[in-house]
């Protein structure tokens, strides 16, 4: 199975302030930057509880007909009538065979111990950080803590008019 990162963060590495906002990054239907794209080509989306309740605040369900799985110990809450939501549990690995068994062959992983956990995993072959041109000084990393040294190609660096920088990596096993 094939897990990729597709996200945005400040120039200063933070992908959501202390309080989990996200107001620093360019709104949705602003300058195209490859997200689209990206996402025809994911099966499914994993995320962790914090993002889906980030998500849930937005009004509208982001993921559309995508299948989106959250991690979580805890109890969610309900999904918008249009998400195909489910819950799940578990070591990233372990999640990882799960989705495979059901047919699943490309993954979104997203939200940021999720991403973290994932990479310590060994189980992300492809980065793709969208740097946004602020400094916010403080908020949520997108890489935390590693007990070892993940070593990245660089495929390609995009620069847009509105001064985002895209820089896609796959991850060296």
């Amino acid at each position: 199975m094939k897990a990729s990162v597709f996200v945005g963060v400040s120039v200063d590495g933070f992908m959501a302030r202390i309080d989990g906002g996200l107001d620093f990054l360019p709104e949705g239907g602003g300058e195209p930057h490859g997200y689209e794209e990206f996402m025809r080509t994911v099966d499914a989306l994993v995320i962790g509880r914090n993002t889906y309740e980030t998500v849930l605040g937005f009004g509208e369900w982001a993921y559309g007909e995508k299948p989106v799985v959250v991690l979580s110990s805890r109890e969610l809450a309900p999904p918008p009538a249009e998400a195909i939501v489910q819950h799940m549990a578990g070591a990233p690995g372990d999640i990882v065979a799960k989705l495979s068994a059901e047919g699943i062959g490309h993954i979104y992983v997203d939200g940021g111990v999720t991403i973290q956990r994932f990479l310590r995993a060994g189980l992300i072959q492809r980065l793709i950080v969208t740097r946004v041109p602020v400094l916010i000084g403080t908020g949520i990393p997108l890489f935390g803590a590693i007990e070892r040294d993940i070593q990245l190609k660089h495929i390609a660096t995009r620069s847009y008019a509105s001064g985002l920088v895209q820089s896609e990596y796959e991850v060296v096993t």
